[in-house]
């Protein structure tokens, strides 16, 4: 090829190069997500900044090509944690820094997010293990047992449950027992700040978590599964 011709076709070549590259999807983060039950119950405003946090998580997650096996324990702390006032609303955020199992171990910064993951309940299940599967029914809302027609054992939503009310102890929950999709929990709503960090917060109620609800901690802001 004499240079002539070259030169004459480089100025083609470099813009099919170009339009290749704007052809090429641009590469997304990904937030990484994990199921897990508290082994302690919280309380926006009651429980203070710095309480240690564990919880264990519910389901095997893979990350990054690694099986994170259920039961592994998540370790942090809560990071803010203020009641409900008449001006400002009740906030809570809890960060996880570290995560165990049986053999291994690993940091991790991950935090509360407003999602969780309704119990599946098959034919003839009581009802207090939790709600029908699909449509999340209008009484419940994201944490606690789910009660039986006419039965008072149960936990209503964060906020809403007495402080001193009875622990209620429920059947070991693996995947078969959580719907297969996560829900945002009832009148809770979420933000993000330039640090990272995730906070959960509600103008109707004080917020608190049991330690009998399938809540999602993760990297990121998550979004509505379509």
């Amino acid at each position: 090829m004499s240079i002539r011709r070259f030169v004459a076709i480089f100025p083609a070549l470099i813009c099919f190069t170009v339009l290749l590259a704007q052809d090429k999807p641009a590469s997304v983060a990904s937030i990484t997500e994990f199921p897990v039950t508290l082994k302690q119950n919280v309380a926006a405003g009651k429980t203070p900044v710095g309480t240690k946090i564990e919880a264990k998580l519910a389901v095997a997650t893979l990350v990054n090509g690694r099986v994170i096996p259920r039961d592994a324990i998540f370790s942090g702390e809560v990071v803010e944690s203020s009641a409900k006032s008449a001006t400002d609303p009740s906030r809570l955020a809890i960060r996880m820094d570290s995560m165990r199992w049986k053999n291994g171990s690993s940091a991790i910064n991950v935090y509360l997010t407003s999602w969780y993951y309704p119990v599946r309940m098959g034919v003839g299940q009581d009802l207090m293990f939790g709600p029908p599967d699909g449509p999340v029914s209008k009484t419940w809302n994201g944490a606690g047992t789910y009660p039986a027609p006419g039965s008072l054992a149960s936990h209503p939503f964060p906020g809403q449950q007495q402080d001193k009310s009875p622990d209620i102890t429920t059947p070991d929950c693996t995947a078969s027992c959580i719907s297969d999709h996560r829900s945002a929990m009832k009148d809770i709503a979420s933000s993000t700040n330039a640090s990272g960090q995730i906070t959960i917060s509600s103008t109707r109620f004080n917020i608190k978590l049991d330690r009998v609800t399938t809540y999602v901690l993760a990297s990121g802001d998550l979004k509505p599964i379509k």
